[in-house]
C-alpha cells in the first residue's frame, strides 16, 4: 500500500489510512477504557456488596471479563482482514464496540433490574472485548502497509497515539465530572455521560473506515494459501514470531493498564487522593505518553526497534518497585504525578516502536492475524486482569506496594520471551532478524 502507486497517490492513501486507524482506534479504546476509570461507581451500582473491597473486586473483574473474548475477536477479525479486506474488518470492529457501549450506557442498575443488570454489563463487556480483539492487529497492519519503509516506526506509533488520546479524553472527562457533580449525581446519571459520548463519535469512525483502499497482496501460490488459512499459517510457520509479539506486549499492556487506567482507582483507595485529582494526574501521564510515543517510534526507524524496546523494559524492571514504594511513603498528588510521568516515558519507549516491530515479524498475507494473536494473548493473560490482580494482591498481602511485583514480573517475562524468540528466529533464518536495525529493512 505504502509502496504502490494508485490513482489516489501515496500521500492521499497514507492520510486516509492514518485517519481511519487513528479515529476508529481512539473510539475503540475510549469506550473500552472508560469503564476502568469509572470502576468505583459501576461496582457500587451493578455489583453491590456489604464489603466495599468485594464490590470493587467484582467491578474490576468485569473489566477483565471483556478480555476473555479478545482472542476470539483476534482470530475472527484478523482472518477477515487477511482473507478479505482491512476495511471490512475495521468497520465491523467499530460497529460492535458501539453496540457494547450502548448496552452499558442504558443499562438499568442492580437496584432497578436485579441480577439482569450485572448480566447486561458482562454481555456488553464481552462484545467490546471481541471487537477490541481485532482492532490492534488490523489497524496496525493498515498503518504499516501505508508507511514508507523508512518511517514505519513513526507511522506505527500512531496506534499508541490513538490509544493515549482516547485514555486522555476519558480521564479528563472523568476528572471534570468528578469535580463538578456531587457523589449522588455521579451515581444517578453522571457516570453514563462518557459512554453516551462514545455513541456520538461512533458513526464518524465507521464512515471513515467503510471505504478504505486495500493493500496489494502478493499473488504467489504460497501467499494465496496463507491468505486462505491465516490462522493455520501463523500457528504452524510463525510460532517464534508470535512469542516475540507476546513478549513485546506483555510488559506494555501490564504497565498501561496499571499505571494509566487503574491508577486513579489505586490512588483513591490506597493513597486517599481525591478521584478528581488522581484523574488529573492520570491525564498528565497520558499527555507524556502521547507526546513521546511518536518520538520513540521515529527514533526506532534510525536506531532499531529492539534496542529501544529493551531499554524501556529494563527501565520498568528496575524502577517499578521503588516508584510504588515512594508513592506509599509520600502519598501526595505531586509524587503521583512524578511516578506517572516516569512510567509513561518508559511505556512510550516500548509502545512507540512496538506496532512496527510486531508488524515486521509477519508477512503481509497473515499480518493482521499474527499481530492480533500475539498481542491479544498477552493482553488477556497479563494486561486485562492487571486491575483485578492488583486489587487481589493488595487484599491478600495487606500491602499497597504488592502490585509492583506483578509489574516487575511482567517485565522479566517479556525479556525472557524476546530472548528465546530472537534466538529461535535467528537460527531459522539469519537474514530475518526479529526487528530491523536499519530503517529500510523490508518486512
Amino acid at each position: 500500500m505504502g509502496e504502490s502507486k494508485t490513482h489516489h497517490g501515496p500521500d492521499a492513501v497514507q492520510r486516509k489510512a492514518i485517519a481511519a486507524a487513528v479515529a476508529g482506534c481512539a473510539l475503540e479504546w475510549y469506550d473500552f477504557a472508560v469503564y476502568g476509570f469509572f470502576a468505583l461507581t459501576i461496582s457500587k451500582l451493578f455489583f453491590p456488596s456489604d464489603e466495599g473491597s468485594v464490590s470493587l473486586l467484582l467491578g474490576v473483574a468485569t473489566f477483565g471479563v471483556g478480555f476473555i473474548m479478545r482472542p476470539v475477536g483476534a482470530i475472527v477479525l484478523g482472518s477477515v482482514a487477511d482473507r478479505h479486506s482491512r476495511s471490512a474488518a475495521l468497520s465491523l470492529t467499530i460497529l460492535l464496540m458501539v453496540i457494547g457501549t450502548a448496552m452499558i450506557a442504558f443499562a438499568p442498575t442492580y437496584a432497578q433490574a436485579g441480577i439482569w443488570a450485572p448480566l447486561m454489563i458482562v454481555a456488553a463487556r464481552l462484545i467490546q472485548g471481541f471487537s477490541a480483539g481485532g482492532e490492534m492487529g488490523v489497524a496496525t497492519a493498515l498503518l504499516i502497509e501505508s508507511a514508507p519503509h523508512s518511517r514505519r516506526g513513526l507511522y506505527g506509533s500512531w496506534q499508541q497515539v490513538a490509544q493515549s488520546t482516547a485514555l486522555l479524553f476519558g480521564s479528563g472527562l472523568g476528572a471534570l465530572l468528578s469535580s463538578t457533580l456531587t457523589a449522588a449525581q455521579m451515581d444517578e446519571w453522571g457516570w453514563r455521560i462518557p459512554f453516551m459520548l462514545g455513541l456520538v463519535i461512533g458513526p464518524i469512525g465507521w464512515y471513515i473506515r467503510r471505504k478504505l483502499p486495500e493493500p496489494e497482496h502478493a499473488s504467489s501460490e504460497a501467499s494465496v494459501a496463507r491468505r486462505r488459512a491465516p490462522l493455520r499459517s501463523v500457528l504452524r510457520d510463525h510460532r517464534a514470531e508470535t512469542v516475540a509479539g507476546l513478549g513485546i506486549t506483555t510488559v506494555w499492556t501490564v504497565c498501561s493498564y496499571f499505571f494509566l487506567v487503574y491508577m486513579p482507582t489505586y490512588a483513591a483507595t490506597q493513597l486517599q487522593i481525591e478521584l478528581s485529582s488522581s484523574l488529573a494526574s492520570n491525564a498528565i501521564g497520558l499527555v507524556m505518553l502521547l507526546v513521546l510515543a511518536p518520538l520513540f517510534g521515529s527514533l526506532s526507524d534510525r536506531w532499531g526497534r529492539y534496542r529501544i524496546i529493551l531499554v524501556g523494559i529494563a527501565g520498568v524492571l528496575v524502577t517499578c518497585y521503588p516508584a510504588i514504594v515512594a508513592l506509599q511513603r509520600v502519598p501526595s498528588l505531586g509524587m503521583l504525578i512524578c511516578v506517572q510521568l516516569w512510567m509513561a516515558m518508559l511505556v512510550a519507549a516500548i509502545a512507540g516502536p512496538a506496532p512496527a516491530a510486531m508488524a515486521e515479524l509477519f508477512p503481509q498475507e497473515v499480518r493482521s492475524t499474527g499481530i492480533s494473536i500475539g498481542y491479544n494473548a498477552a493482553v488477556v493473560v497479563f494486561g486485562g486482569f492487571a486491575p483485578l490482580i492488583a486489587t487481589w494482591l493488595i487484599r491478600v498481602c495487606q500491602s499497597g506496594s504488592a502490585p509492583a511485583w506483578y509489574v516487575s514480573a511482567s517485565a522479566a517475562l517479556s525479556l525472557m520471551a524476546l530472548a528465546w524468540s530472537t534466538r529461535t528466529i535467528g537460527a531459522a533464518s539469519r537474514a530475518k532478524p526479529i526487528m530491523p536495525t536499519a530503517p529500510d529493512t523490508p518486512a
